[in-house]
């Protein structure tokens, strides 16, 4: 079944969240010396994963349009919790709030005064794998959607990380990413960068994560869908 585009770029582009989305909060582990390896760190992620309740952080998503040279870039700010809960305030360049409240997904733009609902159903479990991605996701779940391949340790940001490519299993995620890469944090085991690679055009989007806050109280208010008086609401065929 098919994930309308709307629902699909926010969910590529902004949370993933991933898709993708995105690891595995704990305590300092690896020392400079320390020689990582897949299985290793897939267990990590599976040990870690219950303990992952919410997460807060800045963000700024950059899409790439190859055949061009095109690059345009938004920041704002996400709250996610792991009971199907997010929001994202986008507020450069132009204002714009995503949020997930169970099955139920909104795409407010304040600017029309216009917001969109999606129902997810059956596609929930393939929006998951990219608004989740990294916020919780176990290892082992990892391991059934994606083949995986630890490219190695890097440096981003002052920070020591290790990168992982992933490739979709399904036909139907491949039809729309044809991998994913992921920079996650050795000190705090949380994602400090994602990139998604389109399928076909070679397109992509970066998104950086910085200042997160883990585990921290976010009320149920944040996640409700209010929106100012005078907005119109249309449900487009998801």
């Amino acid at each position: 079944m098919k994930v309308s585009r709307a629902v699909y770029r926010t969910c590529t582009g902004l949370c993933a969240a991933a898709a993708a989305l995105f690891v595995f909060a704990i305590g300092a582990l690896a020392s400079a010396q320390s020689n990582w390896t897949l299985d290793n760190v897939l267990k990590q992620m599976d040990m870690q994963a219950a303990d992952f309740h919410s997460l807060t952080a800045d963000m700024e998503r950059t899409k790439v349009t190859v055949v061009v040279n095109d690059k345009s870039t938004e920041s704002g700010r996400i709250s996610v919790r792991r009971d199907d809960k997010m929001r994202i305030e986008v507020t450069q360049p132009d204002a714009r709030t995503i949020l997930r409240d169970g099955d139920t997904f909104y795409i407010y733009n304040p600017k029309i005064h216009r917001v969109e609902q999606y129902n997810l159903g059956k596609k929930k479990s393939l929006v998951d794998q990219f608004l989740l991605l990294g916020f919780g996701t176990s290892g082992s779940s990892l391991k059934e959607s994606y083949t995986i391949t630890l490219q190695g340790e890097e440096t981003l940001d002052n920070r020591k990380v290790l990168r992982l490519e992933l490739l979709p299993k399904t036909d139907e995620v491949r039809k729309q990413l044809s991998k994913i890469q992921l920079w996650l944090d050795e000190s705090t085991w949380l994602p400090v960068q994602q990139q998604f690679f389109e399928t076909g055009s070679g397109d992509y989007f970066i998104i950086r994560y910085r200042n997160m806050n883990r585990n921290v109280r976010i009320p149920d208010n944040e996640f409700k869908p209010h929106w100012p008086h005078g907005t119109s609401k249309v449900e487009p065929q998801s």
